[in-house]
């Protein structure tokens, strides 16, 4: 077995989710589930499929998003991995109802940060193990790191 970090490459702020699922119908599950959701959102999805022909299947409603989704599940290429790109929202907008997809198994990240993906491979194919999500943490917040927290969160509307 080999192991390989696979950086995911995508523009600085662009948040994303990367998860696991189990069959081919999660491609358009998750599309489903994501313009009900929030109908406003852009996105783009792509699924790495590992049985058959093991294509990388695609969705979204972005031509720039469903090509960044593309070129990073093939560069992951592990087994029934999926990625989600969005603009216009973030995760949190859509996180629950991805989840509550059928066919997914887990989410590995829902983020914004820089991402590293700790992937195995063997002579079968590869599988995500884990992520390496943003930078290592640098200490405890202080009082004015509380405050600044408590006004971000309001100025972006997820607290009152």
């Amino acid at each position: 077995m080999d192991l390989k970090i696979v950086r995911i490459d995508k523009p600085e702020d662009m948040n994303f989710i990367l998860g696991q699922a189990h069959f081919i119908k999660t491609v358009e599950d998750l599309h489903e589930a994501i313009v009900t959701t929030a109908p406003h959102l852009k996105f783009g999805l792509a699924f790495c499929e590992s049985s058959g022909p093991s294509l990388v299947r695609y969705s979204g409603n972005d031509a720039e998003l469903v090509e960044l989704a593309q070129r990073n599940a093939l560069a992951l290429a592990a087994g029934h991995a999926f990625i989600i790109f969005l603009k216009d929202g973030f995760p949190v907008n859509i996180l629950n109802a991805v989840k509550a997809v059928p066919e997914v198994c887990r989410v590995f990240c829902a983020t914004a940060n820089p991402v590293e993906v700790v992937v195995a491979e063997t002579e079968q194919g590869r599988g995500i193990l884990g992520v390496v999500d943003g930078l290592k943490s640098k200490g405890i917040e202080s009082e004015n790191d509380i405050r600044w927290r408590k006004d971000f969160l309001r100025k972006i509307g997820y607290k009152l």
